[in-house]
């Protein structure tokens, strides 16, 4: 039986919770971040509302490349005591539809709605009903991708934002995917991309016409991941919410990172995935681990144990990660895989509560 997989993703949602609450925001740039002008050029971006994005600002850039890029932009710090209520609040509307829901962050999941609470057939009249239901209660947008399996349904909900959907069934996979750009491939990040184009690879209708043993000898493991993607294959479930031995984020790149600069980037973006997913679940861990891949696909790992637990905050995880990578001996830079992991769980007992502060964010 053909599954029915949405991908929801809150439209800019740090940005867009900022400018629900600041009508004086609207039209404006607003990038969340501490203003570098008072920081001394410190700090990193969490997210941009799409005024600011069309300047070139994205997340994880630091806050002084965003005000070089988007002057006149409005620097609002973030409070993710708030986010995190919101956030609660955008899942447990999930929930009144379907139990099989995977939380990813704080502002996007996947759902099965197969069999869903609703009793509704039509997986697009559920899309449209979760869309006004989150406005209607949150006063905030959301672009949801509708398919068949969880890839198909995430590149659904990244095609029409914001407050987008977009279907993608069985006969419609090689007209969407086959005039896409490569880049927005899951997995393909800038190195890869500029490989792939190298190759004569510049669409998905170019990557259609590799064999897979040939995009495996190019790529690694991934090869095999690009060659079931541009086939509409996906074989992943929703994973609803279980007791997990540990929260992750791990990545490999077929180019290779060969700069301390991409090393750090990666390392704050994984470190922001991490610490909203440990937020999320109300867990807290003590060891943070830090694994990679060098070029000769030899596998290093790093950890960090303390005897309290880490506090769940993006830039606490990232300078211990950065800690455990500086003591790494490589003898040359190009890492071919990098991850962060945080175990030796507990829940979070609510009198120790650590809020997340991103002070020098």
């Amino acid at each position: 039986m053909e599954r029915k997989i949405l991908h929801i993703d809150m439209d800019a949602f740090y940005a867009a919770i900022e400018m629900r609450d600041h009508p004086q925001y609207q039209n404006q740039p607003v990038i969340i971040a501490q203003d570098p002008r008072k920081t001394r050029g410190r700090g990193v971006v969490a997210t941009a509302n799409y005024v600011a994005r069309q300047s070139g600002v994205h997340s994880a850039m630091t806050a002084q490349e965003a005000l070089e890029l988007c002057p006149t932009a409005i620097f609002q710090p973030p409070d993710f005591t708030k986010y995190k209520a919101v956030s609660q609040a955008f899942h447990k509307i999930l929930h009144e539809y379907t139990d099989q829901v995977e939380p990813i962050a704080f502002d996007e999941a996947y759902l099965d709605v197969t069999d869903n609470k609703k009793g509704i057939e039509s997986s697009l009249v559920l899309a449209r009903m979760l869309q006004h239901q989150i406005y209607a209660e949150l006063r905030l947008t959301s672009s949801v991708g509708v398919s068949y399996n969880k890839f198909l349904a995430k590149m659904g909900s990244e095609y029409c934002k914001p407050i987008g959907i977009t279907i993608i069934k069985a006969d419609d996979v090689k007209d969407f995917l086959y005039p896409l750009e490569i880049a927005a491939f899951r997995g393909v990040g800038k190195k890869t991309a500029l490989k792939m184009k190298e190759l004569g690879i510049q669409t998905g209708a170019d990557l259609s016409q590799w064999e897979e043993l040939d995009l495996i000898r190019h790529f690694g493991k991934m090869g095999h991941v690009f060659y079931q993607q541009i086939r509409g294959i996906d074989q992943r479930k929703v994973q609803g919410k279980r007791q997990r031995k540990s929260y992750s984020s791990e990545r490999t790149y077929a180019a290779g990172l060969t700069t301390r600069a991409d090393v750090e980037n990666q390392l704050r973006r994984q470190a922001t995935r991490v610490s909203e997913r440990l937020q999320l679940d109300q867990r807290q861990g003590k060891t943070l681990v830090i694994k990679v891949r060098n070029q000769q696909y030899e596998t290093i790992t790093k950890r960090y144990t303390q005897t309290t637990y880490l506090a769940n905050d993006p830039e606490e995880l990232y300078q211990h990660a950065q800690r455990l990578f500086s003591e790494i001996e490589l003898e040359q830079l190009d890492l071919r895989l990098l991850g962060l992991t945080v175990t030796n769980l507990a829940e979070k007992e609510q009198e120790n509560l650590q809020l997340p502060l991103w002070d020098s964010v």
